[in-house]
């Protein structure tokens, strides 16, 4: 499923205050990337974010 740029900023969103909150990456990072955005960008990009998008169906 290919998803909206609206999706995808939501998702990006969302990871990266969970992680600005203090949760763990979920992956392994170099060492010089602390910013919580380039994290969850980094994460998306490697498919690691563990939330899904639900579509309701249009009549």
């Amino acid at each position: 499923m290919e998803l909206t740029r609206f999706e995808k900023a939501r998702i990006i969103g969302a990871r990266a205050l969970q992680l600005a909150s203090g949760a763990p990456p979920l992956m392994e990072l170099p060492g010089d990337i602390v910013n919580p955005l380039k994290i969850a960008y980094a994460e998306f990009e490697k498919d690691a974010i563990p939330l899904v998008v639900i579509r309701e169906k249009q009549q």
